[in-house]
């Protein structure tokens, strides 16, 4: 049987609300889900939000995108796209350049290097999510899924 937050955390006060107790309960899970991407991603440079940009620049093909649609496309919030592509630019994942008359709109592309690095990553990212999540069965996270979604939708 799995622990509970309370015990986990080492606190006998119960939590004020369940509002509070599933919110620390994510932010608990979120945090060791974090760390465990952390520790795959280490050893090939990257960070997950540079891994989650990789990953957006390579579904959108040799179009690519802009800075914007890129930040906007990211898992997690960033306060600063144009930094995040300058360093993937740096190590040769990602290529930028101007295109139109506007000299200001400038499209990223993933690199022959950015595409070989995510390959050698998708089966050893594939198999971290697995063993992260793959306990739960089919149902479950069907379920944990869709719980996730309703508390996104607040309207």
């Amino acid at each position: 049987m799995a622990r509970t937050l309370q015990a986990e955390l080492k606190t006998i006060k119960p939590f004020s609300s369940l509002e509070q107790e599933a919110m620390l309960s994510l932010a608990r899970t979120a945090a060791q889900l974090d760390h465990d991407m952390l520790d795959a991603l280490r050893p090939h440079g990257l960070t997950p939000t540079q891994y989650n940009a990789l990953r957006i620049l390579r579904g959108a093909g040799s179009a690519g995108l802009c800075r914007n649609e890129v930040r906007d496309r990211l898992v997690a919030w960033v306060p600063d796209a144009t930094r995040l592509l300058d360093r993937l630019e740096d190590t040769g994942l990602v290529v930028r350049g101007r295109e139109g008359d506007d000299r200001r709109f400038v499209r990223a592309r993933i690199t022959r290097k950015g595409l070989e690095l995510l390959a050698r990553l998708d089966p050893i990212i594939t198999e971290l999510h697995h063993s992260q999540l793959g306990h739960l069965g089919r149902i479950k996270l069907k379920a944990l899924i869709e719980l996730l979604e309703d508390a996104r939708d607040r309207d």
